[in-house]
């Protein structure tokens, strides 16, 4: 009879492979194996190899709560929304946001939560956010409010707001675009098209988009010598544009031209403008903000300044993941 190889492999019982197989069969110790499935940390390119082929032979999989407690880690993220829930589906910034985040997650294990935040419910959502329900947070569309602010500073939770938040006395990681340019580029283009009477229906004054578009409006048309008073807030829905250019209109007849701090809110306007039968761009000239998709779908199609919301959101996910990054190499206490 020819001579045979006999390969030995771990006993293997009945049921799922467990952490003890995965260590026999890469020839690793328990707590090796352990480290090297949780993260890597402390275990050599050699040991983690080997860990990886005998999890890849056996067919192991992860238990995610035996490893959260290993790890103090829930591999999931927050996209933290505060804003009514109707304006989260329906809102293309929200879907940009979305987007750009979720590129940004995708060459991790990491699993994005969507928290929105409904007006007065800060409670909840400070307690689950303090509570090691996720490892990190990405903070979009905030309005001053300090209790959510101080509520992720106090709790050391990673986080990164887009948009740059109203918070005055510390250092708040965020990305965000420079509104105060866009906003005075808009208006110069109105008012380089011969535009004399320029009003603005501005965003929420209690964020910082609103606000610094209203002031590079402002900007432009004193530099240019003209009226800066035709001025109505809204809060960059189209039922606000609507509601912010009937009121801006009521008291300003005589305006040439509208920045609209938002496409939607635009798109409010120029309802407004249609059911008084001005035309646009002959008896009003419209520019919006953000470029998100509604700008081609208005008749005539919208002028409009392009906010790189999926570039911003993809970035700030980017931040939070080195911040993760960076908090698994440091020793835990």
């Amino acid at each position: 009879m020819a001579d045979s190889t006999v390969t030995t492999s771990p006993r293997r019982r009945a049921g799922a492979p467990t952490l003890e197989e995965v260590a026999e069969l890469a020839g690793v110790s328990r707590s090796t194996a352990s480290r090297a499935i949780n993260g890597g940390l402390r275990v050599s390119p050699e040991a983690q190899a080997s860990v990886d082929a005998a999890i890849a032979q056996l067919g192991f999989t992860p238990n995610r709560a035996a490893r959260s407690l290993v790890t103090r880690r829930s591999d999931s993220v927050a996209l933290v929304v505060p804003e009514p829930d109707e304006r989260v589906l329906t809102d293309p910034f929200f879907a940009g946001t979305l987007n750009g985040l979720s590129g940004a997650l995708a060459p991790t294990d990491l699993q994005l939560v969507l928290l929105i935040v409904r007006p007065g419910d800060n409670a909840r959502a400070t307690r689950y956010l303090r509570n090691g329900h996720v490892d990190g947070a990405i903070v979009v569309s905030h309005h001053q409010d300090n209790a959510l602010d101080r509520a992720l500073a106090d709790s050391h939770l990673p986080h990164v707001f887009v948009g740059r938040p109203l918070e005055g006395d510390r250092e708040v990681r965020h990305v965000d675009l420079d509104n105060r340019l866009g906003g005075r580029i808009a208006t110069e283009h109105l008012v380089s098209h011969g535009r004399r009477r320029i009003g603005t229906l501005a965003g929420p004054q209690d964020m910082a988009a609103g606000l610094d578009r209203l002031v590079g409006w402002h900007d432009a048309l004193r530099a240019a010598g003209l009226p800066d008073d035709a001025v109505a807030t809204g809060d960059f829905t189209v039922a606000g544009g609507a509601a912010a250019a009937t009121e801006l209109l009521d008291r300003h007849p005589d305006i040439d031209a509208l920045f609209a701090a938002s496409d939607l809110m635009a798109v409010g306007a120029l309802s407004v403008l249609a059911e008084r039968g001005l035309t646009v761009p002959d008896d009003v000239a419209v520019v919006g903000y953000d470029n998100l998709g509604v700008a081609e779908s208005t008749k005539p199609p919208l002028t409009t300044i392009t906010n790189p919301v999926v570039a911003m959101a993809r970035r700030a996910g980017q931040m939070l993941v080195d911040q993760l990054a960076g908090s698994l190499s440091r020793p835990s206490r």
